[in-house]
Order: structure tokens, then C-alpha cells, then sequence
């Protein structure tokens, strides 16, 4: 991803809302956790792939973390027809340091055979969420909200949630904006795919999708 092209998009979308009107670093990571870093994971619908190629995730104090080796986006065989709420998984590459304003990434849903570039913008609601302990997990260790997940599904749509280190269903979070776009309006990710080859389907995704109507669900 560009710095350049990264900066005015932030810039652009926090305008009146986040923005201090400053140059943004991409090294100077503030605000940590008092957890240490908090994970994010990507994930579809059963036999519905997608994959995510980069992120760049800008945080408080106007830092900026770019993660270019991402953790697989796996296909959960209880999310059919609808979104499953008490999805568990965890960030191994994923993990970012500083609260998190918004999020750029770059995904190939091969069900669409198609690139798409989501861009969100999270509510202050979220990081306070993250910053405060929510009782104690199966260790007895303090809990937090302290995992993002992102439901990558047909049609470019993407669903978050913020998931407890404790237990429980996840909870959605309703971002303050998201857009995701696709095709001559992909800006810093034109160009960006793990499919150059273009997309093939597994005999898995043919077995489920056939006879059923597309986008397979509702998402």
C-alpha cells in the first residue's frame, strides 16, 4: 500500500471527526493496551472462501500499522444461511498495538471471484470497550474485549464484532462508516491479489452452492 494515497484516505474520512489536521506517522505506535497488543482474525461463511491480502490499520495518536503476511481467513462450518455470533478465533500474525480509529484491507472473495477494498471507520464506543476488563476468564485472568473479527460473505459484505478473551457471544460492533468497493473503483487496492491466475472453486464450494441460490445466505 502507498503511504501517500493511505494518509489522504484517512485524512478524507475523518475529516470532522478524528482528524488533528497533522502529518501522520507510520512509526510513532501510541496508545497501547494494558493488555500488550490486541488481535484481529478474518473469517467466511462455510465453503464460501475469501482471503485477505494487506491491512493497514490507523490507531490513536496517529499511528499507522501495515500488515502485509496475514493469518488465514477460514471458513466457519457453523456460519450457514446467517452470521454465527460465537465464532472463536485469534490473531497469530494479526496483532496491532495501538487503538484502533479505522481499518483499510484488501480481500479476494473467491465466491465472487473478485478483489475488494473495505474501508471502516470505528466508534469511540469500540476502543473504550477494549480498554476496560470485563470480569475473569476460565483462568481466573482479568478478561477484555480485546479481538476484532470481520465476516467476509458474497456480495463484498463485511461484518465486525469484538470478541471477549472470557466467554460468550461475540458483540457487533456498528462501525461510524464502511464502505467496500470493487473493480475501477479500487484505489490502494488496485493491483493487490493472491489470485492472478484467477479464481477456481473447490469441489467443496461446487457441492454446496449447487442448487441454491446466490448470495447463499443473508448476510
Amino acid at each position: 500500500m502507498k503511504r501517500k494515497t493511505l494518509l489522504t484516505l484517512f485524512i478524507v474520512a475523518l475529516n470532522g471527526c478524528h482528524a488533528s489536521g497533522r502529518e501522520i506517522s507510520l512509526t510513532d505506535v501510541k496508545g497501547s493496551m494494558p493488555y500488550g497488543k490486541w488481535g484481529f482474525a478474518f473469517f467466511t461463511p462455510y465453503a464460501l472462501p475469501a482471503s485477505v491480502n494487506s491491512a493497514f490499520i490507523l490507531g490513536t495518536e496517529g499511528a499507522g500499522e501495515t500488515f502485509r503476511a496475514l493469518d488465514s481467513s477460514p471458513g466457519d462450518p457453523d456460519t450457514i444461511q446467517t452470521w454465527n455470533n460465537r465464532v472463536r478465533m485469534h490473531g497469530n500474525f494479526n496483532k496491532a498495538v495501538s487503538l484502533p480509529v479505522g481499518i483499510v484491507f484488501c480481500w479476494d472473495s473467491v465466491i465472487d471471484k473478485k478483489t475488494y477494498e473495505t474501508r471502516i471507520i470505528f466508534p469511540e464506543s469500540m476502543r473504550e470497550s477494549m480498554m476496560k476488563p470485563t470480569g475473569k476468564d476460565w483462568r481466573g485472568d482479568i478478561a477484555w474485549n480485546d479481538t476484532l473479527l470481520f465476516g467476509l460473505a458474497p456480495g463484498g459484505k463485511v461484518k465486525i464484532w469484538i470478541q471477549n478473551s472470557g466467554s460468550g457471544d461475540n458483540a457487533p460492533v456498528t462501525p461510524n462508516r464502511i464502505n467496500t468497493f470493487s473493480g475501477d473503483k479500487l484505489d490502494v487496492c488496485k493491483g493487490i491479489t493472491n489470485h492472478s491466475q484467477g479464481y477456481s472453486y473447490t469441489k467443496t464450494t461446487q457441492n454446496f452452492i449447487k442448487g441454491k441460490a446466490y448470495p447463499y445466505g443473508e448476510w
